[in-house]
């Protein structure tokens, strides 16, 4: 059966994105100097090889263990949940053929039609609340994964629902001192983990919670 999982970069002190990062500044990556926070806490993986393949920025990168971590995430995903403030950066930043290559459903309170990209990745705009999406989402993916991409907010909604089966944070040595938590506005009972794998270099602390 198909899992649903979280795969994101965390700062430190448990930011998912750095203060001033957002709709109102996006334009300005040096308000807050949010451009380069984000920057230091995505550098990891920009340095692999695979994911430069994937989003075209040319030849190069690493092919070591986190390489064939990135390749593995890309390639056990059927579809993708996001929320409405991650899509609106993202239509703004991302290049014409997006990184997903799969559907991906957007929590929203605003309709929308479905919006195509080159390479096979549809966005469908869900406004009847984070179950529908998430049965949406099991049945475009197939025998494989969901994964839940963001923000903090939506994972945390999943989280609150039970459905999360495993977390994937690539911890990076960088300190953001405000922003989005990721760990905030649980409900109790909080869901129990075990650690299933540790994977690191100069850059990042890649861990796998799976649920205990």
């Amino acid at each position: 059966m198909s899992k649903v999982f979280v795969n994101i970069a965390l700062s430190l002190d448990g930011y998912m994105a750095p203060d001033g990062m957002d709709m109102a500044h996006f334009a300005d990556p040096g308000y807050k100097d949010w451009g380069a926070k984000w920057g230091a806490l995505m550098a990891w993986a920009l340095e692999q090889r695979y994911l430069r393949e994937k989003l075209k920025f040319g030849e190069g990168g690493q092919t070591g263990p986190v390489n064939d971590l990135v390749r593995q995430t890309f390639e056990r995903t059927g579809a993708h949940i996001m929320g409405r403030r991650m899509f609106d950066g993202g239509e703004l930043g991302w290049p014409e053929e997006a990184p997903f290559h799969t559907p991906v459903y957007v929590l929203t309170h605003q309709s929308r039609e479905p919006w195509a990209r080159p390479g096979g990745t549809v966005f469908h705009f869900v406004s009847d609340g984070p179950e529908r999406a998430l049965a949406l989402a099991r049945e475009a993916a197939g025998s494989r994964d969901i994964r839940i991409s963001g923000g903090a907010d939506v994972i945390q909604q999943y989280l609150n629902l039970g459905v999360v089966d495993e977390l994937e944070i690539a911890l990076a040595p960088v300190l953001f001192g405000g922003g989005r938590r990721l760990f905030e506005n649980l409900a109790e009972p909080l869901p129990r983990w075990r650690i299933d794998r540790v994977l690191h270099d100069a850059t990042a602390t890649h861990l796998r919670y799976v649920r205990a």
